[in-house]
């Protein structure tokens, strides 16, 4: 029978839609404004006594609070609105002091039993939640250079297991390697030994009175391939960096050649995320140095939380933080801490080729931390400030190694249980493989966001109503059952969003409000195809059924070619193109579901199987 679906497909439909449902109606509880309070270290516990100073505080100072949670150490005060978050926040930093971080944040308050079934509203983009935005530079100059170091030590502990006697292995003023030998037979001798073991080395000898020099280079092709690296290694660090802050949907990504993009969404305290991100610090594991060694291949270091001490350390690295793949706080068996560490491949095999002829020796880990100072100098007669990178290096460990290491190995000889978690939380966290500079730095307030969030709702809404009141106006009960497809269109919309965690841009909302549009004109082909049937004379069960087939492929036309010029912009776009991207990608979908299956059902329980003689619309 013509227009009629069978009882299953109605029941399936049904089913889709309450699914969306459920999915979609977190988005109509608003989030809470709130505050976290967690420690800096283990040590540091927010705990309830805590919680009543701060709790005392708040109220001398007047500021009201809808509720307060502590749970895993850490505590979560809910307020009515921004501006007391904002307040708090401030009051709650000063007393607490650099012990605690308080950060601002929205807390969700979807009902239980929908977060039971993984329900969840949708996640707000920097543009309509607030947050900071850094635009950070790797120094891939430093990290060809950092490179070359590791390569200096390769170098010479490669010609002293061949016996090849050098007298200096150094970088020169232009970032090469430059071997100095006393004769030039051992000088080619070392050149055929090194071409060997080092392909992506190039090789020039010179002479200089008595000595002759082997000069090593990188390819460009291998420079290339280490600032890629080097970027590509940061972006990951930061990404972890930013996933221990908690916040929802961070944009950690790429730009150009040697650029990052960090934009975190509901963040407001720029200091302390730029703090968590941007601190440029790396490890180095080195040996002690022997007793009776040259000064010229030492150096000497303080300790990290004793500078009066010191220790002598040889030049060459035996690996960098950037080898190592995990780490954890343990105790030994004599219940002494020691931190358990695993290193990647090339690691492994580096620790295990120093430390065979090490044994009863001590292994140091050096913490190398890039920061950048602001010096005041004359240009042309005028105060002039410029930021200057220096390096600052210090030992936070210095243990004798018991046994050949290799991928797994242990560090003892650590003061106390929190220098052991401190130690292994630096580990895991990841090193930055070349500096870090901040190029960029803006703060995107609460209060902007609201008002983008208004601005795009009218924006859907006026659309949505003028659409509604013309599609009724128009094509009457045909209009009204199109509005009703419409407003189920938007249902689902908001629900796939949720279910995939997209997040939503003030773009993304453009994207909403042209999906609306292409809806329309989806239920407008299908009325005017109608139209058509019955104006030829075909019989109105007959003319409703054609015109939703014929109209089909036109529609799914129209639909997959803005389809594929979606996906592009997904694919080859950033930042706000992505959310106007992936919003219309999924309108696309959901509108044409709508328009080919909610509207024809709707049709067919108004008039599939009614013997009709005339249609109006």
């Amino acid at each position: 029978m013509l227009n009629r679906y069978p009882l299953w497909k109605n029941l399936l439909i049904l089913l889709v839609l309450l699914i969306a449902g459920l999915y979609a109606a977190p988005n109509l509880y608003p989030e809470d404004y709130a505050v976290q309070i967690s420690g800096t270290r283990e040590i540091h516990q927010v705990d309830e006594a805590l919680m009543e100073q701060a709790m005392a505080r708040l109220e001398a100072e007047g500021i009201g609070y809808k509720s307060l949670t502590l749970e895993n150490g850490a505590a979560e005060i809910r307020f009515n609105n921004g501006d007391e978050q904002l307040l708090a926040r401030a009051v709650l930093a000063s007393q607490l002091g650099n012990n605690y971080v308080v950060a601002m944040n929205l807390a969700p308050t979807t009902p239980d039993w929908l977060s039971a079934i993984g329900a969840g509203p949708m996640t707000l983009g920097l543009d309509l939640r607030g947050g900071v935005h850094f635009l950070m530079e790797v120094d891939t100059v430093q990290a060809v250079s950092q490179r070359m170091e590791v390569y200096a030590s390769d170098v010479r502990t490669t010609l002293r297991e061949n016996r090849l006697r050098y007298r200096t292995v150094d970088l020169d003023d232009r970032g090469r390697l430059q071997a100095r030998f006393g004769d030039a037979e051992t000088r080619d001798q070392a050149q055929t030994r090194l071409r060997r073991d080092f392909s992506e080395f190039i090789f020039d000898t010179s002479v200089e009175g008595e000595a002759y020099f082997l000069t090593i280079s990188l390819s460009d092709e291998t420079v290339r391939e280490i600032e890629d690296y080097a970027v590509q290694q940061n972006l990951t660090t930061l990404r972890n960096r930013v996933n221990e802050l908690g916040v929802a949907e961070p944009l950690v990504q790429r730009q150009g050649r040697n650029r990052i993009v960090v934009q975190l969404p509901g963040v407001q305290d720029a200091a302390a995320a730029k703090r968590v991100i941007g601190q440029t610090a790396n490890l180095e594991f080195r040996l002690e140095a022997a007793p009776d060694a040259s000064r010229a291949v030492t150096e000497v270091y303080p300790f990290r939380n004793d500078p009066g001490r010191t220790a002598t350390l040889e030049r060459d690295i035996i690996i960098t933080g950037s080898s190592v793949a995990n780490a954890n706080a343990t105790f030994d068996e004599n219940g002494l801490p020691q931190v358990s560490i695993t290193l990647d491949s090339r690691g492994g095999q580096m620790m295990s080729r120093v430390t065979r002829n090490a044994i009863q020796r001590r292994m140091a880990v050096l913490f190398v931390e890039h920061k950048t100072r602001t010096v005041s100098e004359r240009v042309d007669g005028e105060i002039v400030e410029r930021r200057v990178p220096y390096v600052e290096k210090h030992l936070i460990s210095l243990a004798t190694i018991q046994t050949v290491l290799g991928n797994q190995f242990r560090i003892t000889g650590l003061d106390s249980p929190r220098e052991s978690s401190e130690l292994a939380l630096l580990l895991r966290a990841g090193a930055l493989a070349a500096p870090v500079y901040f190029v960029e730095e803006r703060t995107i307030g609460p209060s902007l966001g609201a008002e983008n969030i208004e601005m795009g709702t009218k924006s859907v809404q006026i659309g949505f109503m003028l659409v509604l009141l013309f599609m009724l106006l128009y094509y009457r009960v045909f209009g009204l059952l199109a509005n009703i497809a419409l407003t189920l269109n938007l249902m689902m919309l908001v629900a796939v969003m949720s279910m995939l965690s997209a997040t939503l841009t003030l773009p993304g909302i453009a994207g909403i409000v042209l999906t609306v549009g292409m809806a329309v004109d989806a239920n407008v082909l299908i009325f005017e195809r109608i139209k058509e049937e019955l104006r030829s004379g075909a019989p109105v069960q007959s003319a409703i059924n054609s015109g939703f087939s014929r109209a089909f492929v036109t529609i799914l036309d129209a639909n997959v070619t803005t389809l594929i010029a979606a996906i592009i912009l997904f694919a080859m776009g950033t930042g706000p193109v992505k959310g106007f991207a992936v919003t219309l990608s999924v309108g696309i979908v959901t509108s044409m579901f709508a328009a080919l299956v909610i509207t024809r059902a709707l049709v067919n329980l108004t008039y599939g199987g009614r013997k009709l003689q005339k249609l109006r619309m």
